[in-house]
């Protein structure tokens, strides 16, 4: 009795041990990951959107840290000089990035350089996690047209506000739809809204409230090209963009009205702002 007492008695000693040094490793484990730097990616692709169009290397705020986390990875996938590791995503980084997604197999607008919720996450591996995640959604239907969910919550909140419904003219992921558009509707998060039947304040109000809610947002006229009365929006932050798209988020928010000769922003004055932070106010 004494001698199968014993042997019990060794036997709870040793699972106890297993379960505290099954605790411990845990422990650490999780310490680890905590130890683990963060890359915030809203800022991070609005870094990616501004930072190729400005005329200087100015870092886009708030995004130095993990920009540089980023530009660590890359450099160390032989992917970015390290010359050009400095919190500053330009076309040089955007161009690595473009790099690495192909890397992992991806094509088309899931290569376009902006860095999106699956490809960070694999980059950061071991390195960083990711806060602040941005996702454009699945395609949807907007009418006749198509857009991606994150573009439709933002028509949906556009029409809370202004208490009125919105037609779409165009919509997003239709390569070669419309020349006009040179390249921009390509990609997600790109609109042209109707503006049949709007007098012209009606107009301005409407774009300025899709500037609210997230939107780089103008209105058209013909006499800025070949195209109807519209206004053009284009959802800043989303990661589908097309490059054209990429270029005229960077220049509205550098103050300027997303055509080609890249003149001054001609649009209602609004504080600039994704649709993340629009939620967030």
């Amino acid at each position: 009795m004494k001698l199968a007492s014993c042997a019990a008695a060794l036997l709870s000693a040793a699972l106890l041990t297993s379960l505290a040094e099954g605790s411990v490793m845990s422990a650490a484990e999780a310490a680890g990951m905590r130890a683990l730097p963060s890359v915030n990616m809203e800022a991070t692709v609005k870094a990616a959107l501004i930072d190729p169009r400005r005329p200087d290397t100015t870092q886009t705020p708030g995004a130095k840290a993990s920009v540089l986390l980023v530009e660590q990875a890359l450099r160390d996938r032989s992917l970015l000089d390290a010359k050009w590791v400095d919190g500053y995503f330009g076309s040089t980084t955007v161009t690595a990035y473009a790099k690495y997604q192909k890397s992992l197999g991806l094509t088309g607008l899931d290569a376009n350089g902006l860095p999106g919720k699956g490809s960070l996450a694999k980059l950061g591996a071991g390195r960083f996690t990711v806060t602040a995640t941005v996702d454009p959604g699945a395609r949807v239907s907007y009418g006749a047209a198509v857009v991606n969910t994150r573009t439709r919550n933002m028509l949906a909140e556009a029409k809370r506000l202004l208490g009125r419904d919105l037609a779409l003219d165009q919509g997003s992921y239709n390569p070669g739809g419309d020349p006009t558009s040179v390249g921009t509707h390509d990609g997600g998060g790109v609109i042209d809204v109707s503006v049949k039947g709007m007098t012209a304040a009606t107009r301005t109000a409407v774009c300025r409230v899709l500037r609210r809610v997230g939107f780089a947002a103008w209105v058209r006229s013909p006499q800025q090209g070949d195209w109807p009365w519209h206004i053009h929006a284009a959802a800043i932050n989303d990661t589908s963009l097309s490059s054209q798209a990429q270029h005229q988020i960077g220049d509205y928010y550098l103050g300027q009205n997303g055509l080609a000769n890249r003149g001054p922003d001609d649009g209602p004055k609004v504080t600039i702002r994704t649709w993340e932070e629009y939620q967030r106010r």
